[in-house]
């Protein structure tokens, strides 16, 4: 059977494997709750996971070392929707997709003494009408931020955070605030021993170079999958830093510090 690898169809990790040509390996395609159970289970070998289960999982886990989905600043796909002031949330919707930004949106409001009721939901903004603010992530985030846009303007470093009685709070921008670092939200892992093959990695390199030198095919084709506008998709998709470097590494210790968990990660060799 072919080599499985983990990714999840988000339009954020399109560039890393969007050129990725098939060689002895194949994709399986999950959220990032799913995958991360999955590179545990050894279902697949090299999986993208979220950054808190990589955390939690070190022992068990190797990283790739130049790889990452991080963000400095604004990220607009790690989103709380709320109605009100953050100071007055009582009840929060929380995605199931991953665990990482439900422990980011925790640790962040704890820090302002904001403990509300948190509660797993599947849904979407429409859950503002049961609940005070609503946690989205991924694609449903971007078209959720999308949906309010009755126009871009003319630079999309303008964009709103405001939409009537809707406000937008993108949490990594938050975290920027709070640490002045990148937040990492996923790492590619495996299990330690069991490592990838050196073929596949040099491959994901090699597709991860044609994906950003090709950014604006990739935010094209993400833009039309999802139904929102390209220009909008490719500002998204520009933000990200897709190569783990210091400042990454220093986001995803602090991360790790700031949860109490040690940060001792063991990389691949090659």
């Amino acid at each position: 059977m072919a080599y499985a690898l983990g990714v999840p169809l988000y339009a954020n990790t399109a560039p890393l494997y969007q050129f990725l040509e098939p060689d002895g390996w194949r994709l399986c395609y999950g959220v990032p709750a799913e995958l991360n159970r999955m590179v545990l289970s050894g279902e697949v070998g090299l999986s993208l996971v979220s950054s808190y289960f990589y955390l939690e999982h070190q022992e068990e886990l190797g990283l790739l070392p130049d790889f990452s989905v991080a963000v400095l600043g604004r990220v607009y796909s790690v989103n709380l929707f709320l109605k009100g002031k953050p100071a007055d949330l009582k009840r929060i919707a929380l995605t199931t997709e991953s665990a990482t930004s439900v422990e980011l949106l925790k640790l962040l409001l704890g820090e302002q003494g904001v403990f509300p009721q948190y509660e797993a939901k599947e849904g979407g903004l429409e859950l503002l009408k049961e609940y005070d603010g609503v946690l989205l992530i991924g694609d449903k985030a971007i078209q959720a931020y999308a949906s309010l846009l009755d126009h871009l303007p003319e630079t999309p470093h303008a964009l709103p955070t405001r939409f009537g009685e809707v406000e937008v709070v993108d949490l990594s921008m938050l975290w920027f605030e709070r640490t002045r670092l990148p937040f990492v939200f996923a790492v590619w892992a495996y299990r330690r021993g069991n490592p990838p093959p050196l073929k596949l990695v040099q491959a994901l390199r090699k597709a991860r170079r044609q994906g950003l030198s090709r950014l604006g095919e990739v935010a094209e084709a993400e833009a039309k999958r999802l139904g929102i506008h390209p220009v909008l998709m490719e500002h998204y998709l520009w933000n990200f830093r897709y190569h783990l470097e210091e400042p990454d590494r220093l986001g995803l210790k602090a991360f790790a510090d700031a949860l109490g968990l040690p940060f001792a990660p063991t990389y691949y060799p090659a």
